[in-house]
């Protein structure tokens, strides 16, 4: 008999709602003892609502048999608790209805509070759903409440049986918005207790601490002193006494109470013995600063996942390896893990970076800059806590109101759109990501609202502005200077970052010539002349702050002979601190210190060596407020969609390109028709979608011809798109003009394309098999007549399998 192949796809790793980290895996052939010894631990009660009715222990040699299934008929999943099972799931398919499958669920009576019911549903359902089951039946006692709860309280569609001694369930597996967003939450909260050992610990102990400064093991228990740490703090070193004052310990099993957080710096080889130790000794999460894992090759970056996984079977989180460590500034934490030389001010700006050496720098440039920081993460090689976890941690963090990224890979860049498109309306999320400008990373930050920046420089250029002023209510900006020529590099940069410098109102051009002197320029920029003394630019900043037509400003201060930059800081921020709601930034070029200079208790007017950063900040900032001022998209629900006819062609076709009536067939049943017509009024398009190997299906769409050719004027946009999606995707091309009208000619149907490229869209999310497929020519039609697809191919993929949730 032929072993079944194991489904790789179904190892996930876990959090239950407690916060308690696990590893969901199919069960294999050698999970046989692991199984007997589950059952074996069961008590009779449980036993029970497992067997319906009176307790019999089944033998050992049936217990066994369950750990050999065909993966396709028949599933178990199990979630691990260190070694051993802390729940297992189970169906099998039923031999009438292949769409059916009975399911069991098992719990270990000490993990039945925790929510592994839960977990392992979401887990058996997404897995069932790739593999052809539409509904799972299940027959629970009535009095097992907990159960009852998990099924109702799912957001799948649940049908009940009758009220008896036993109830019948039908859970209908299909991904509802209801499941997905109760998933979601039980998600967030689960995350958010896991990284509470890690952000906000009681405890901390120190592995391969070490006796001489300026030493990882020694800069890291020195600065964790030197921040405020009030919780318990353990050095760890056989070797040594009593390290930075404190008493050392020889290793994690001997200290006095089990730590919360564990940060671990010994040699790579000696890490895993490590980890180990702490997961016996009930630490619950765990920093590898150590380097020499993923960096180093194939076997490192193997040795850093099984790392990883061990981590979270442990129930501990895992941070790193090769980070730098993590710092929390809130007064509740008061933790600097890190041996950063650098600590930074508390402030509301919180930030993760993928690199542990730019960590370092980062620190640095923060605190030159005067930028506060709630909260730093080096995530390192990310095997475990990722940025999309640390995003969750922050959207309800109090003291963070703005976010900074470092990101070089996604681990799964679904989830992080669908959490940022939650987080940006209320927190700016700033990244740097060192892809191209073109590449599905930007269209991935469209989508969600994240503000993409080219460099590091940009990235705090755009956080000192945000951390510290408002974005602008809309993209008019006044500008203030003492000298003509840098306004005129300012007034090009921010035509440049989409703004405008548009002319004052007759009121405050009559205000600004009362109050300034006759040789002053009171257009916009406004130029106060090189003698402008501290109440000039006050009144004149009131004036433009005052205009209606004026949305920011950007002040410049030329030092001239008489140089008093800290009277002309104390007038901005007098004038600043009238009009809160419009953002003032300010360069004084030539200046050396007068960032110190404008500060006053709470109030921050941030300033910038040359006025082109102001700017881009401002552009920035602009269209993060456009952004977030526009309706948020909905995945709409499409008429004509018959899902499960699709389901059934796409299972009939064998892997490769897909027969051509065939391919007709798929799009008709979402509602889209193949048919010959004349070409419009306009010229031809293309729709097509690819799967990038990281953000997974791509759609993208042009003009045919030198449009896309030669001008490279394609859209793209990340699967599952919106309706915002689908309608910024079609108008974001330059040739736009070409399609509503604006350059002549009646334009198209944009509504029917935009229609058009949400179905393509839920075709690709239902139907995951599907590789690639392209629409070429559509004919862009005249309003009220549609579009037509005059022919499309489609080809599969030779995997099919599901997306299970992590």
């Amino acid at each position: 008999m032929t072993t079944p192949p194991y489904p790789e796809d179904l190892e996930r790793p876990g959090l239950v709602r407690t916060g308690r980290s696990t590893f969901v895996r199919p069960v294999r052939p050698e999970d046989a003892d692991r199984l007997v010894a589950f059952v074996g631990s069961l008590s009779r009660a449980t036993l029970a609502y497992r067997s319906l009715g009176p307790v019999v222990r089944a033998r050992d040699d049936v217990i066994r048999r369950g750990a050999h299934v065909d993966y396709l008929n028949e599933l178990a999943l199990v979630a691990l608790a260190g070694d051993e099972i802390a729940g297992l799931v189970r169906y099998v398919r039923s031999p009438q209805d292949s769409e059916h499958a009975e399911v069991t669920f098992t719990i270990r009576d000490d993990h039945q509070s925790e929510g592994f019911g839960r977990l392992l549903l979401e887990h058996i359902a997404a897995a069932a759903r790739a593999r052809g089951i539409r509904v799972l039946e299940a027959d629970v006692l009535a009095d097992n409440t907990r159960m009852i709860n998990v099924f109702l309280g799912s957001g799948y569609r649940v049908e009940a049986g009758p009220p008896g001694q036993i109830i019948h369930f039908e859970i209908a597996v299909d991904p509802q918005a209801q499941a997905v967003a109760r998933a979601e939450r039980r998600e967030h909260t689960a995350v958010r207790r896991s990284l509470e050992p890690l952000l906000e610990p009681r405890s901390v102990a120190v592995i391969g601490a070490n006796r001489s400064p300026l030493t990882i093991g020694h800069e890291i228990v020195a600065n964790l002193l030197r921040g405020g740490f009030g919780g318990s703090l353990f050095p760890v070193n056989p070797q040594a006494e009593q390290i930075a004052g404190l008493p050392a310990h020889p290793s994690v099993r001997d200290l006095p109470e089990a730590p919360d957080l564990a940060l671990v710096a010994v040699r790579a080889e000696a890490v895993p013995d490590v980890v180990r130790e702490c997961a016996e000794a009930g630490v619950r999460a765990v920093v590898v600063v150590s380097t020499g894992f993923g960096e180093t090759g194939v076997e490192g970056r193997s040795t850093e996942l099984e790392l990883a996984r061990f981590a979270r079977t442990s129930g501990m989180r895992l941070v790193g390896p090769n980070c730098m460590g993590v710092v929390n500034t809130t007064p509740a934490a008061r933790l600097a893990a890190t041996f950063s030389p650098a600590l930074p001010t508390p402030g509301r700006v919180a930030m993760s970076s993928q690199s542990g050496p730019l960590g370092l720098a980062v620190l640095d440039f923060a605190k030159r800059l005067r930028l506060g920081f709630s909260s730093f993460v080096s995530v390192g090689h990310a095997v475990d806590v990722s940025t999309n976890d640390l995003l969750r941690w922050w959207e309800e963090d109090p003291a963070t109101s703005v976010i900074l990224l470092h990101v070089e890979t996604f681990g799964n860049p679904r989830r992080f759109a669908r959490i940022a498109r939650r987080v940006t309306p209320r927190k700016p999320i700033v990244a740097v990501h060192p892809g191209p400008a073109d590449s599905a990373v930007s269209s991935l930050f469209a989508q969600s609202g994240v503000i993409r920046t080219s460099s590091l420089q940009e990235l705090f250029d755009v956080a000192l502005l945000l951390a510290h002023q408002p974005p602008p209510p809309g993209n008019r900006v006044a500008v203030i200077t003492n000298a003509g020529g840098p306004a005129a590099l300012t007034a090009g940069a921010c035509a440049a970052n989409g703004l405008l410098v548009p002319a004052l109102g007759e009121g405050t051009r009559l205000r600004l010539r009362s109050a300034l002197p006759p040789h002053a320029d009171v257009s916009n920029p406004v130029d106060l002349s090189p003698m402008a003394t501290a109440e000039h630019y006050r009144q004149a900043l009131d004036a433009v702050l005052a205009d209606d037509g004026i949305d920011a400003a950007v002040v410049l201060f030329m030092p001239p002979l008489a140089d008093k930059p800290d009277e002309v800081a104390e007038a901005i921020l007098d004038a600043a601190a009238g009009r809160p709601d419009k953002p003032v930034v300010t360069s004084f070029l030539g200046g050396a210190g007068v960032a110190d200079l404008l500060h006053r208790d709470e109030l921050v007017v941030p300033t910038y060596t040359f006025p082109e950063a102001a700017a881009t900040s401002l552009g920035h900032a602009a269209a993060y407020q456009v952004w977030r001022s526009t309706p948020a998209g909905v995945v709409p629900d499409l008429a004509g969609v018959d899902a499960e006819r699709a389901r059934s062609l796409a299972d009939a076709c064998a892997s490769g390109p897909v027969p051509a009536a065939v391919a007709a067939e798929l799009l008709n049943a979402y509602g889209i028709a193949v048919r010959h017509t004349e070409p419009g009024p306009g010229p031809d398009a293309f729709l097509s979608v690819g799967a990038d190997p990281v953000f997974g299906p791509v759609v993208s769409f042009g003009l045919t011809g030198d449009y896309a050719d030669l001008m490279a004027d394609v859209a793209h946009r990340v699967t599952p798109l919106s309706d915002r999606d689908a309608r910024e995707m079609v108008r974001s091309l330059r040739a736009a003009p070409l399609l509503d009208g604006r350059a002549g000619g009646p334009g198209i149907d944009l509504a029917a394309l935009e229609e058009t490229v949400l179905r393509i869209s839920a075709m690709v999310d239902d139907l995951p098999q599907i590789e690639a497929l392209e629409l070429r020519p559509v004919r862009l039609l005249p309003p009220g007549h549609g579009v037509a697809v005059a022919q499309a191919t489609i080809r599969l993929a030779d995997g099919r399998t599901g997306d299970v949730p992590a």
